[in-house]
């Protein structure tokens, strides 16, 4: 248990920082070239999994050694593909059909929402399909 508690710290460090990644490039794409939230977040989402993929794996999940590199990559990848459709459902029911025009720059606090929800997902999905038994 003490392993787990241990592993779920270094997932949410790790997480923390490919969050920021993700938070900014979103914020950066929406405010300063006015990108839609929805497409800004895709593209942030992208280039945070590549984040992600990169620190989980040296500092957080014991890869599995009987499959490749790229195949891990991969499924990585997959598993992120679904975090992201997660990620833009919660988003635009947070942002558009919760809070609607009651919030100015709903999507900020709709990522945040989002994040958290993809988190449980990202760390269990990972943990079943990813880390070496």
């Amino acid at each position: 248990m003490k392993k787990l508690m241990i592993q779920f710290m270094k997932f949410g460090v790790v997480g923390g920082i490919a969050f920021v990644v993700d938070y900014a490039i979103m914020v950066f794409l929406t405010e300063v070239f006015g990108i839609p939230y929805l497409i800004s977040s895709t593209v942030s989402f992208c280039v945070s999994v590549v984040v992600n993929y990169l620190l989980s794996m040296r500092f957080v999940f014991e890869g599995r050694e009987d499959i490749r590199k790229q195949t891990e990559f991969a499924a990585f990848v997959i598993l992120s593909v679904i975090g992201l459709g997660i990620n833009q459902l919660v988003m635009y029911l947070v942002a558009d059909v919760w809070l609607g025009d009651k919030i100015k720059r709903a999507y900020l606090f709709a990522k945040i929402v989002a994040t958290f929800v993809v988190m449980v997902w990202n760390f269990v999905s990972r943990k079943i399909f990813l880390e070496k038994k």
